[in-house]
């Protein structure tokens, strides 16, 4: 029963080495343990601190590439529109110059076939003249007296002509 009811003096030399190890322990241990927990806490909110900065950053930097990437889409757009509208227009000038020209080759060729139809009729013409000499000239030769035989020479004078 000595273990239930320890004698006076231990209690006292206890006591005394639980003050001494008491006071040792905070004039030397009780700093050391509360600066290191105190360093650690700053430390620890400083990296909350960083990490929510970072992550305001980076929100920040996401809004960013987001609106370069909106502004880029709508220059790919607008530059798309603009080729396309340059794509257009170039395809109706080349019709536009293609009728054009048609229509000069056209006009010329027109007026080509008009000259050479007004040459091919003045040949014609000038033939029909020199065959109608020809045959006037063939007709006064003969001097006839008799009208009939004047129409039947003629005819076969007609006949006899070969036309070009």
């Amino acid at each position: 029963m000595e273990l239930l009811n320890p004698a006076f003096g231990l209690l006292i030399w206890t006591l005394l080495a639980f003050l001494v190890v008491f006071f040792l322990l905070k004039k030397f241990a009780w700093p050391a343990i509360i600066n290191g927990l105190k360093q650690r806490e700053q430390t620890i909110a400083d990296s909350l601190a960083t990490a929510e900065k970072i992550k305001l950053e980076m929100a920040q930097m996401k809004n960013d590439n987001e609106a370069i990437l909106a502004k880029a889409r709508e220059e790919r757009a607008s530059m798309l529109k603009e080729a396309k509208e340059t794509r257009d227009k170039m395809i109706n000038d080349a019709r536009e110059e293609a009728k054009s020209q048609a229509a000069k080759i056209m006009a010329d060729a027109q007026a080509s076939i008009n000259n050479q139809k007004m040459a091919a009729l003045t040949e014609i013409k000038n033939q029909v003249g020199s065959l109608v000499l020809e045959v006037s000239e063939k007709v006064l030769r003969k001097e006839l007296s008799n009208k009939a035989e004047q129409e039947n020479y003629i005819k076969t004078l007609a006949a006899e002509v070969k036309l070009n």
